[in-house]
């Protein structure tokens, strides 16, 4: 510990400050003064917008004493601290979180009424943080729960975006891309660190002086550092997740401004702040592709240059640095992160090659998130060349050493060395992004068991053969405290009843649930629970969307990010069978279903969009078919968010996990439905495998072809048009759909749908799983038409997700890979 820490603990050790309570009244006084003294309102004249943040800092201040009492142990401990990096952070809203955690829901609840204001209306103004966009930004959510809740001092690092993705708008049947201003009224969640400014830098070229290289004209960013607390659930751990904005390093060109040249005078200050305005910028242009770049290395090198701050505050060496920091990638997004603290530590700290690169390997872990190599992430070696020079040397000189150890260790096997190049030599040099987070990595783990298999059989073979003990297996996690207790009260109320209320970090005591299974007054009970969440979200469809859907009816669900490989239109096939055999059979004994759909797809992703503009256009045609007889309803739900799913989930009957079996890296979603009662129908992917492993394969609806029967397939030449031209119904659907059916203004609009499918090689095997996927279907119907042993297995369900905590997950990550200890409070 440095004697300038010490020295400053000893200074502020008799600090005294007010210890807040939490008893209602206190609670309303609290509301009272911050609605007046911070916010600025007289009651009279407060919207609830002013309650809400009124309110927001009232409990913000009682998370604050715990932050401290941690932060402050954690430093006298001097205990490792893990930096998880990642583009994403999907955490939601905070408020109801934050209440639960602190344990004052309740409380809070009744001193809003006290004051004559609605708790449910203003909770349901928080708007989401716009930090992410799928289950890779709400892993990393769930893990800085779990974090926290733990123990584990953990500390997030990523973008504080101005406008997220965009709020998804569905004009026509069509997305609609437009901003999504999460912050127009301020985030009273988070804390300003205007004092903690980190410049990054772009661009400029390196130069050479007595053997050391300077990297030199330079532009620069400044990286402006905003605070949110992150508590743990019962406990008074908290950390914290650390955003950053970008601002200029000059406000403005004064000189352009007094000559009239307005817009030059702010164009450097925009073009700077543009790294963190959107999440993943459309990468269709040269300039969107250079863009996130820019972003990726913006946080990488705050996050690294303030991680190291934090360390020499308390060392005087880097010795130690491995035994005290754990770097966390999440995917490649942060994989600049191993060059740049090469970059910090042999540059701008004087550490020598050889110990710098000892200290990376020790220092950084890597989770890997996809199976496609597609989806690894690559840069141009020009492009990397011109923002990031230095980068681009140091890697080079990082896979010249590593080539020279595959050489000493294989021989001169040139096809290794091709393959395993952190340098793709085939047509534009690229630089090989999760090669490079292989490599500097001492752990890479994958996120299921099945993936964890295949990424070393597939995208990673050779280095699992150079570095064998390096990878391993961490099956992802949901924290129960959101997706469970806060989503779905009417469950977790009756939970609470037959088990008590521990199981909020103790999910396996969720087993307790199965000797209730056969107990008809159990099932009736869960069964009250599910239809009163199935009425909440009808409710919401009908205020929002304007359409009637009959809580009673089996709910099917799938929402997600769209994808050709999460397969909705695999979904939208079989919507379209039953909607044919309905029209043909009108009175034979169908299960009214309401199918519904969520989910954005990449802003310039042609055949993602095509597919939502199918979904609804196929909607129009169900929905007002009097034929139909309400047997059916199809429901694409805009915008689709955490707050949303925390609507839906809880309502679901069947949840729909149909990616084609090798492509799921895991899943999350499939988790959070089960957890509420969802019975799930699926293929043998990702963590679909060991969900139905725990919650016994009786009780799990899977259909489809398997990982090695799909790869099987395509070695053997998958051949579509055979599928087309054996099934009747499949063809006549495919045909509808090139035909105009669903879209009679435009009868040529899905022509390229249904070339996809039939004449394009239908890459992830719609066809091929088509006719299991009806069979499947309409065992799902033959189940729910027998309520009791529906419940009885959607119970166990619920009963079997215990192993399915990210408590679990993060304990494994503490425990094989940080190796870190928690913290003692």
């Amino acid at each position: 510990m440095s004697k300038q820490f010490r020295e400053n603990t000893m200074k502020h050790s008799k600090f005294e400050f007010d210890h807040l309570t939490n008893d209602e009244a206190s609670l309303k006084r609290a509301i009272a003064n911050k609605l007046v003294y911070t916010v600025g309102k007289d009651p009279a004249a407060a919207q609830p917008e002013d309650w809400l943040n009124a309110t927001a800092l009232t409990v913000r201040d009682r998370l604050v004493e715990r932050w401290m009492e941690t932060t402050r142990a954690q430093y006298a401990q001097d205990v490792k601290r893990v930096y998880y990096l990642s583009a994403e952070f999907l955490i939601g809203r905070t408020f109801t979180n934050a209440l639960l955690a602190l344990g004052i829901y309740t409380d809070v609840k009744e001193a809003l009424d006290e004051l004559g204001v609605d708790f449910d209306a203003i909770a349901n103004l928080e708007p989401d943080a716009a930090l992410g966009n799928g289950g890779l930004g709400r892993l990393a959510a769930c893990f800085l729960d779990s974090m926290a809740t733990l123990g584990v001092a953990g500390f997030g690092y990523g973008i504080r975006y101005d406008y997220g993705m965009f709020r998804q708008k569905i004009v026509d049947g069509r997305q609609v891309e437009t901003p999504d201003y999460w912050l127009k009224g301020g985030n009273p969640w988070e804390f300003p660190r205007p004092e903690v400014v980190y410049p990054v830098r772009f661009g400029g070229h390196v130069e050479q002086h007595d053997g050391k290289c300077a990297w030199v004209n330079t532009q620069d960013v400044q990286a402006m550092a905003y605070d949110t607390i992150i508590p743990g659930y019962a406990t008074k751990a908290t950390n914290t997740l650390r955003l950053w904005s970008a601002k200029a390093s000059e406000e403005i060109n004064l000189k352009a401004f007094s000559t009239g040249a307005y817009m030059e005078a702010v164009e450097e200050k925009n073009h700077s702040e543009n790294v963190s305005r959107v999440l993943y910028p459309d990468d269709s242009t040269l300039a969107g592709r250079e863009l996130r770049l820019r972003q990726e290395y913006f946080f990488c090198s705050a996050s690294l240059q303030d991680l190291l701050r934090r360390y020499q505050s308390t060392h005087e060496t880097f010795d130690q640095l491995a035994d005290k920091v754990s770097i966390h990638l999440n995917d490649t997004h942060p994989v600049l992160a191993v060059p740049e603290l090469m970059r910090l530590l042999i540059d701008e700290h004087g550490v020598a090659w050889d110990k710098a690169w000892a200290l990376t390997q020790k220092t950084f872990s890597y989770t890997n998130h996809t199976l496609m190599a597609e989806a690894l992430e690559t840069w141009p070696i020009d492009m990397l060349g011109r923002v990031l020079p230095r980068h681009l040397q140091i890697i080079f000189d990082i896979n010249a050493r590593f080539l020279h150890d595959v050489t000493s260790r294989f021989g001169e096997d040139h096809q290794l060395l091709r393959r395993v190049s952190l340098i793709d030599e085939q047509g534009e040099r690229r630089v090989r992004m999760g090669y490079l987070a292989v490599v500097a990595s001492h752990k890479i783990n994958g996120v299921s068991a099945l993936h964890s298999d295949l990424m070393v059989q597939s995208i990673f073979a050779d280095f699992a053969r150079i570095f064998p003990d390096r990878f391993n297996n961490k099956t992802n996690g949901i924290t129960p405290r959101r997706w469970l207790s806060q989503a779905n009260p009417a469950l977790s109320s009756l939970i609470d009843k037959k088990l008590g209320t521990t199981w909020r970090r103790n999910l396996d005591e969720l087993q307790g649930l199965r000797k209730f299974a056969d107990n008809k007054t159990f099932q009736k009970s869960f069964r009250a629970a599910k239809l009163q969440n199935k009425e909440r979200l009808a409710a919401w469809i009908k205020a929002n969307l304007g359409l009637d859907v009959n809580p009673e009816s089996l709910f099917d669900v799938q929402v997600k990010r769209i994808h050709e490989y999460k397969r909705q239109l695999l979904n939208v096939l079989q919507v379209i069978h039953r909607y044919n055999r309905i029209v043909a059979n009108p009175n034979a004994d169908w299960v009214p279903r309401t199918v519904i759909f969520a989910g954005k797809a990449a802003s310039a992703y042609v055949m993602a969009k095509n597919v939502i503009k199918l979904i609804n256009d196929v909607a129009n045609v169900v929905n007002n078919d009097p034929r139909v007889n309400g047997l059916l309803k199809v429901v694409f739900i805009p915008n689709y968010s955490v707050s949303l799913a925390e609507i839906i989930m809880p309502a679901a009957d069947l949840s729909e996990q149909i990616s084609t079996a090798g492509t799921e890296a895991s899943g999350t979603g499939n988790m959070k439905f089960s957890l509420n009662g969802a019975m799930t129908i699926g293929t043998l992917d990702g963590a679909n495998v060991e969900m139905r492993e725990q919650v016994g394969a009786e009780n799990f609806f899977i259909f489809g072809h398997t990982a090695d029967e799909v790869e099987r397939l395509r070695h053997d030449g998958y051949q579509p048009r055979y599928y087309y031209e054996s099934d009747d119904g499949l063809r006549q659907v495919l045909d509808q759909i090139r035909d105009g059916a669903f879209a009679p203004d435009e009868p040529g609009r899905f022509q390229a749908v249904f070339d996809t499918l039939v004449n394009f090689g239908d890459h992830y095997q719609l066809l091929a799983d088509f006719v299991s996927y009806v069979e499947v279907q309409d065992q799902v119907d033959a189940l729910f038409r027998t309520p009791d042993e529906w419940t009885r297995k959607a119970i166990l369900n619920v009963a079997g997700m215990g192993h399915f905590s990210s408590d679990r997950t993060i304990g494994e990550y503490a425990k094989d890979i940080w190796h870190c200890v928690p913290v003692k409070l």
